[in-house]
């Protein structure tokens, strides 16, 4: 990617433009698992239906990545981040101003849009906007906003809204996105559209063994979080018998903990892809399934919630370590199958929680979810049994080490090179 000379101070800040913007979004993603019960109850819907909130932007995340990636091609990318910032800033503002469930829905349409847009440009802009040495950091202070929104804006969230109401938790957001706005603007230099990425190519890289398997992982353990987290206020409301107050210092503490986790193992995931998953995996299966168990006293919840944290502060670090090795030579179409299969399963968990909630209750859903992340584990164990055995094809690459791929380097390389090839010459 050509790289436009930029003072190193304008380019810091552009990072941390870029890095406030995929906090802002993700927050407002999964601020409704805070505050599921409160918006639930004003509008008269059930848990399951207030799912809804979270399934939505998801899918249409999905989808808006591979589109959004392709169909604007001949954009500047700074126009683009500010235009989905400020779709973001309405989304929330209409939300913070409902009259009715479905205008909601409305607001996490608009949502979903601006979370496979922006995520689908922002991602890659970090060796475009600071020199070459300070790219790996850029990048890790731009992905840093994931686990941060992740284990922050539930909590934050919650807590907002406990002292000052739902509604006002979202037009807090809305004066954020504004703010963020006004700093991409300010701070990001004209950024001439310079990608070639194609839906052929996206699809040709998602055929490859190892980034099937990012899926198959990805799939697994953000199904299990997101089946479950979605609703873990409900769980602390009618299994433990928390208080609002008590539900927002529970929530605080996870946040906590995932910050931990993010580093802590996240650097693991960084030297030990597989080790560092399947630790992340176990530790969530653990703590889901016993949540039925040990979740009914207030200090079993709070250990348990921890462990969690803890476990799902590493997940999107682990999940895109896995896509990014398996098509090093194709990182933008790598970012694409991350932020899709990432995106569509947070609202297939959320949906599938919801009908879990709705039939069979709350420990219901912590249980299956116990057993999903499982079968993450189970597939990690499968991989190495198929390694030792010589099946080379899902060994993954690391761009640290060129020598370790998923097959001779030389047809990767020349692989590719057909794939950006081809993508050049589409008009």
């Amino acid at each position: 990617m050509p790289r436009t000379p930029f003072p190193d101070r304008l380019g810091t800040i552009g990072v941390i433009a870029v890095m406030l913007g995929i906090f802002a979004i993700v927050t407002t993603e999964i601020l409704p698992i805070g505050l599921l019960t409160s918006i639930g109850a004003e509008f008269t819907v059930s848990d399951g239906l207030a799912g809804l909130m979270m399934t939505m932007p998801g899918f249409l995340a999905a989808v808006a990545a591979p589109l959004v990636t392709t169909a604007t091609a001949r954009v500047d990318r700074r126009r683009m981040l500010a235009a989905f910032m400020l779709l973001l800033a309405l989304a929330n503002a209409l939300a913070a101003a409902a009259t009715g469930f479905w205008l909601m829905l409305v607001s996490r349409v608009l949502v979903g849009v601006t979370i496979g847009g922006f995520w689908s440009i922002g991602a890659g802009l970090a060796e475009r906007l600071v020199p070459a040495h300070r790219v790996a950091r850029a990048t890790s202070v731009i992905f840093a906003a994931v686990p941060l929104g992740s284990v922050l804006g539930v909590p934050a969230g919650t807590l907002i809204g406990e002292l000052a109401g739902w509604r006002t938790a979202f037009a807090v957001l809305a004066v954020l996105s504004v703010a963020v706005l006004a700093l991409l603007l300010a701070a990001v230099p004209p950024l001439p559209p310079t990608g070639t990425t194609s839906l052929s190519a996206i699809g040709t890289v998602a055929r490859r063994p190892g980034s099937r398997f990012a899926l198959l992982l990805t799939v697994l353990i953000v199904l299990a979080h997101f089946g479950a987290y979605t609703y873990v206020t409900p769980f602390l409301e009618q299994v433990t018998h928390a208080g609002p107050g008590l539900v927002t210092v529970l929530l605080l503490l996870y946040g906590a903990a995932g910050i931990l986790g993010n580093f802590a193992i996240g650097a693991l995931v960084s030297r030990r892809p597989r080790l560092g998953f399947a630790v992340a995996a176990g530790l969530l299966a653990g703590a889901t399934a016993l949540l039925p168990v040990l979740g009914g006293s207030k200090a079993g919840a709070l250990a348990l919630l921890v462990v969690w944290g803890v476990a799902y502060g590493a997940v999107p670090v682990a999940s895109r370590t896995w896509f990014a090795r398996a098509a090093a030579d194709a990182p933008e179409e790598a970012s694409v199958l991350f932020t899709a299969s990432f995106q569509a399963t947070i609202s297939l968990g959320a949906l599938a929680g919801g009908a879990v909630v709705d039939r069979a209750g709350v420990s219901a859903v912590m249980l299956l979810a116990g057993l999903t992340a499982a079968l993450t584990l189970i597939a990690l164990f499968t991989l190495q049994r198929r390694r030792e055995r010589g099946h080379v094809g899902l060994q993954m690459r690391d761009p640290r080490r060129p020598g370790e791929h998923d097959g001779p380097p030389e047809r990767a390389r020349v692989e590719g090179e057909r794939i950006h090839r081809g993508a050049r010459q589409r008009p």
